[in-house]
């Protein structure tokens, strides 16, 4: 009994500290450049990257692009499932200092139980797979699986072409899936 307290006090000491660590670094973000780094300010592009890929509500169901037009405008594109991420990506690009103008392209996916159901599978298909392990654990899930009416298209990055088609592979196997469409880049 008395090994198991001292290792459930271990855990509860282990976790102030790591809070602790983890409220030291958020607030030493400062100025604009949201990297925090004392290095040169971020560009107009690695700006508008930084306000979308910090979108509250953002999920791997989701992919929100740019492009930029000229030096102010910014065009929208993808696809979300969740109506205010259409109003709030565009919000948050009209906050970088030199955008004035916003096309919002982005495309609201349509209410879906059958869609909710093939995008739950088609994430636990793929990254439930062995050697997803490194993707799975990242802040950002580097694939994006987006569902409309049944049919889905992987978007994101992967790290070399067998996990691209591992990726494809799983997302072929959930039942229900009309089609899969594989945009997925190596990088």
């Amino acid at each position: 009994m008395f090994a198991g307290s001292r290792r459930f006090i271990s855990a509860i000491a282990m976790s102030i500290l790591l809070l602790g660590l983890t409220g030291t670094s958020v607030a030493s973000t400062s100025g604009t450049n949201p990297a925090g780094s004392g290095k040169q300010p971020l560009s107009l592009t690695e700006q508008v990257r930084f306000k979308l890929i910090t979108l509250n509500y953002l999920s791997v169901f989701d992919n929100v692009g740019f492009t930029l037009e000229g030096s102010d405008t910014v065009v929208l594109t993808g696809s979300v499932t969740r109506m205010t991420l259409k109003p709030d990506a565009e919000a948050a690009v009209r906050k970088v200092p030199g955008i004035t103008e916003v096309v919002n392209n982005i495309e609201v996916l349509p209410l879906s139980s059958f869609d909710d159901t093939i995008r739950l599978q088609t994430y636990r298909a793929i990254y439930s797979r062995e050697g997803f392990e490194r993707y799975a654990i990242q802040a950002l899930l580097p694939v994006r699986i987006i569902v409309k009416n049944g049919n889905v298209t992987l978007e994101g990055v992967v790290g070399s072409p067998l996990d691209k088609a591992l990726a494809e592979t799983a997302a072929r196997s959930v039942p229900g899936a009309f089609s899969v469409t594989d945009n997925l880049t190596i990088g």
